[in-house]
């Protein structure tokens, strides 16, 4: 059987493979060898630029034709790669053998071919692909898909800001407040948990077999290893790397940002699930409904149906990006002695976990798209509901030092079907300055939201 988008074993590369077009170079195995390029041409034309006499700095066509390797990086040089780790089995050792091969007939970077991988371990090189993996990763499709939510989320704020909507605690009628208060809560909180996610810090480590740089000593005892090291990690690309240097590890850089970053993202995914289920239910309600598109079939059997199902599909997605995020973030910072081979097989799946993740934001994204606020559904919720009016009322009450205010509105309210005329009734008889009698006769159901038109306006 061929592989192909229907015979693929993960859906991410099969059902859902053309909306993941933008995490699959960043991501796949190809993305991860580009990367190895990256690292070992870095590593190697700092070297020339160290002083070492025994390594001269690069010629100018020298550097640009290897950083033509990176640049120019094709699915190609990855299947050649492959072919030579047939023979080496030995991922990385392939990748300098790679780059070694394409020395030949330049006899400048062909004299140099033993500088490349010099006193690297394999780790030095991976640790830091998966870095500059993860922080494209991040920056290229994480928080551009968190960011779209974000934008619409504010645009549902302010344009429903004044559309007042009852609410519901424990599914319970409760005081109303309005739907763009709503989307403005659940804004707040993502745009928080998208910041935190961008402040996180991606770390590499370059310093040898057991984080000593025993090797690198050995050759030159009076190097300053350890800032060159941080150098070649922290120099913006395309000469560096542009990461964080990692100055204390074992033979891997100790994977703690990494648990940090997934579970930052894990926490985001999180207020989506809520935000899914939310949504949801009130398409369930008649609150929203959803524009319809031509030909879409909403049940096999019940032609009248438009299912919410960008909500459902966002939510299960979300659900399997977490799972793998938690476990990446739960067993990654964890190393036999100074390593195991545990963390190879794991970090393999990170683009897995944010495949869903970013499967999701645009699930979710087109469902946000999709809804149409149905005014008259949310006008007649609340014109069922004056009993959320007993709570202004005993305030009021309060206010004044009506005794027992909070037991006389639930004798009249609680699990009864309450009217206005009642309430009325109730407020004529309260012995409160006529000012706030009036105040309270005039209050609605849908008007009482307080603050919160200028809260949604305000985000």
């Amino acid at each position: 059987m061929s592989l192909s988008t229907i015979t693929a074993l993960s859906p991410l590369d099969g059902r859902y493979a053309s909306k993941l077009a933008a995490l699959r170079p960043i991501m796949s195995e190809h993305g991860y060898m580009q990367r190895r390029v990256q690292v070992e041409v870095a590593w190697f034309i700092a070297l020339s630029d160290a002083g070492f006499a025994e390594f001269k700095p690069l010629t100018t066509g020298a550097r640009a034709y290897l950083l033509g390797l990176v640049k120019n990086f094709s699915e190609a040089d990855s299947a050649a790669i492959k072919e030579i780790e047939k023979t080496t089995n030995h991922d990385v050792k392939a990748v300098e053998y790679w780059i070694k091969s394409k020395f030949e007939a330049r006899p400048e970077l062909e004299k140099a071919s033993e500088f490349v991988h010099f006193a690297c371990t394999s780790e030095d090189i991976n640790n830091t692909s998966h870095a500059l993996q993860l922080r494209a990763g991040r920056d290229q499709v994480v928080l551009p898909g968190l960011d779209r939510i974000i934008l619409k989320l504010r645009e549902m704020a302010h344009a429903f800001a004044d559309v007042p909507m009852l609410s519901r605690t424990h599914g319970q009628t409760a005081s109303p407040t309005t739907v763009g208060k709503d989307m403005a809560n659940v804004l707040m909180r993502l745009q928080a948990a998208s910041e935190r996610i961008a402040a996180i810090k991606i770390l590499g480590k370059m310093n040898g077999a057991v984080g000593n740089y025993n090797a690198h000593l050995s050759a030159w005892p009076d190097f300053d290893w350890e800032a060159f090291s941080k150098k070649v990690i922290e120099t913006p690309e395309p000469l560096g790397l542009g990461l964080t240097f990692q100055p204390y590890s074992i033979q891997i850089e100790p994977h703690d940002y990494m648990a940090e970053l997934f579970d930052a993202v894990a926490r985001a995914n999180t207020i989506l699930v809520d935000l899914s289920r939310d949504i949801w239910g009130y398409v369930s309600l008649g609150y929203f409904k959803q524009r319809l598109k031509a030909g879409e079939i909403g049940s096999s059997t019940m032609p009248h149906k438009v299912n919410p199902i960008d909500f459902e599909n966002a939510e299960g997605n979300l659900g399997l990006a977490n799972a793998l995020l938690r476990h990446l973030s739960e067993k990654l910072p964890i190393s036999r002695w100074q390593r195991d081979l545990t963390d190879s097989t794991v970090l393999r799946n990170m683009g897995v976990a944010l495949g869903y993740a970013a499967l999701a934001y645009a699930s979710l994204l087109t469902g946000l798209n999709k809804l149409e606020l149905n005014e008259e559904a949310l006008a007649e919720d609340l014109d069922a509901a004056w009993e959320v009016l007993a709570e202004p009322i005993q305030t009021v009450m309060r206010r004044y030092g009506v005794q027992g205010a909070y037991e006389k509105l639930k004798e009249v309210t609680r699990g009864k079907t309450v009217t206005a005329e009642a309430l009325h009734a109730l407020i004529n008889g309260l012995e409160i300055p006529q000012a706030d009698k009036d105040r309270l006769l005039a209050m609605t159901p849908g008007s009482y939201t307080g603050k919160a038109t200028e809260l949604a306006r305000r985000v």
